[in-house]
């Protein structure tokens, strides 16, 4: 099934999916994950990647995210044919063009929120002046301007997050995609995480793929992407 996903929104495909497929073995035992998959997603895009557990959708976002490699098919991010990247030219596509979400936040215990956000910066030719001024906009973009140099262990779970979306956000990446993340939130801090990554999206054009069985989180997506057992079932714009 074809779903090309271009809505009421401009701009060229930043995401172009063609007949995607991705198996695992065990043993002698082929086990499909996804079948098939086909559609595009603009530049400047949010979409939600929903279904039921076992559909696919941490797979494929993986996938899309240069995390893992298909077993089939075509995949075009952000103007790169990924399966034409060795494992060194992936790794630095990524760090060039994705910035990463988790629901477990992933900071770095040791380091202060503003050496977590900093880290990617690290891999890149800015002087140390450049990643300071880059560190401190980025946090103050989150309203963390104030905790730079506290600990995560010292930081509400909001807080954390926010901190792993400044550090997201802080090498200027073409697309962001989050997996979960506000699974471990409250309700107040899972609405002030999305509400910073729908403005992430409306002011800054950042393209956003996230993946969440929240109907809530789905919610302040543009459209949602809806999978079944490893197939493309529908596409939903949101109604606000």
């Amino acid at each position: 099934m074809n779903g090309t996903l271009n809505g009421s929104m401009n701009g060229d495909a930043i995401i172009k999916l063609r007949n995607i497929a991705k198996s695992y073995w065990r043993e002698t035992l082929e086990i499909p994950v996804l079948q098939g998959i086909d559609f595009d997603i603009p530049k400047g895009g949010y979409y939600a990647l929903m279904g039921p557990s076992g559909s696919g959708k941490t797979t494929l976002l993986n996938l899309i995210a240069g995390i893992d490699r298909p077993t089939g098919g075509s995949l075009e991010v952000c103007g790169y044919e990924l399966n034409d990247l060795d494992d060194d030219e992936l790794a630095a596509w990524r760090n060039a063009h994705v910035g990463f979400i988790f629901q477990n936040y992933n900071l770095i215990p040791v380091l202060t929120a503003f050496e977590n956000v900093e880290l990617p910066l690290l891999l890149t030719p800015m002087s140390r002046r450049e990643r300071r001024e880059r560190v401190e906009e980025v946090l103050a973009l989150v309203n963390l301007e104030d905790r730079m140099l506290n600990y995560p262990r010292q930081l509400s779970g909001g807080q954390e997050q926010r901190v792993a979306i400044a550090r997201a956000i802080v090498g200027d990446p073409d697309l962001l995609v989050a997996d979960e993340p506000t699974g471990a939130l409250d309700h107040q801090n899972a609405e002030e995480v999305l509400n910073l990554m729908a403005r992430l999206n409306t002011d800054m054009g950042k393209t956003i793929l996230v993946v969440t069985h929240d109907p809530k989180a789905a919610h302040h997506a543009r459209f949602q992407i809806h999978l079944d057992k490893g197939v493309f079932d529908k596409t939903v714009e949101v109604n606000r």
